[in-house]
């Protein structure tokens, strides 16, 4: 089960973060933890909270702070938070600041609710998957930063599987691979062993090579094809 993730809402017009507030409500996974109006609230509230939000929905004009003060001051003192803009301010030099300061997104004001549930969804995706590995590979580090998307990452983070793959058929095959150590199955063994088509094994056996949880060899037999066999990952 997920963890849900707490936000923080630092906005002066209670109007605004009355629609944040129920903005967030909305997402699945997320609720709010406290909406604060000044910067002195927000710190306040969070040098004495013994279990801090993951996320801050941070505005830039702040009654009590000058320019994005209440930004660096966050950023120095709170590192493990993520912060994501809900503000007015479009000025280039404030949006390039806040992303040399490590802002998760920027979002401009007055925000409708799908850009909102976007940004929401993403971030609940990197933090699951940040929070369920101790490395990463490149194509994760790359979906990351924004430069690809990948089938491996969205099952880990989303929890969803791809059409034409489920859960207890996909856990029958993984379990007939680790079986088999390094020696390998064909997908007709596979299937034969699930109770499945050789296309439907070879269907899964390839969605788990696509996601790094198993190799592809050739193996060469005495005359005939070559048969394509299936291994637990190793690399």
């Amino acid at each position: 089960m997920r963890e849900t993730i707490q936000v923080l809402i630092v906005e002066d017009d209670f109007r605004i973060a009355e629609i944040n507030r129920q903005f967030v409500n909305q997402v699945d996974g997320f609720t709010v933890l406290e909406v604060v109006k000044t910067g002195e609230e927000a710190l306040i509230l969070l040098r004495n909270k013994a279990k801090l939000p993951h996320l801050i929905l941070l505005d830039v004009y702040i009654p009590d702070t000058e320019g994005l003060g209440l930004f660096w001051q966050l950023r120095k003192e709170f590192t493990e938070i993520d912060v994501i803009m809900v503000t007015a301010a479009k000025e280039v030099t404030t949006i390039a600041e806040t992303l040399r300061g490590g802002i998760f997104d920027y979002i401009v004001k007055p925000a409708d609710f799908i850009r909102f549930e976007q940004t929401l969804k993403r971030f609940s995706n990197q933090h699951v998957l940040l929070n369920s590995r101790e490395e990463l590979e490149q194509d994760e580090i790359d979906w990351l930063t924004g430069l690809q998307t990948s089938q491996k990452i969205e099952t880990v983070a989303i929890g969803k599987l791809p059409k034409g793959i489920d859960q207890i058929t996909l856990d029958k095959i993984k379990d007939v691979i680790q079986a088999t150590d390094n020696s390998g199955v064909t997908a007709m063994d596979a299937g034969k062993r699930v109770g499945v088509s050789r296309s439907t094994a070879r269907r899964y056996l390839e969605y788990l090579v696509s996601i790094k949880e198993a190799e592809a060899q050739l193996k060469y037999g005495d005359i005939g094809r070559p048969e394509r066999k299936y291994i637990p990952w190793t690399k």
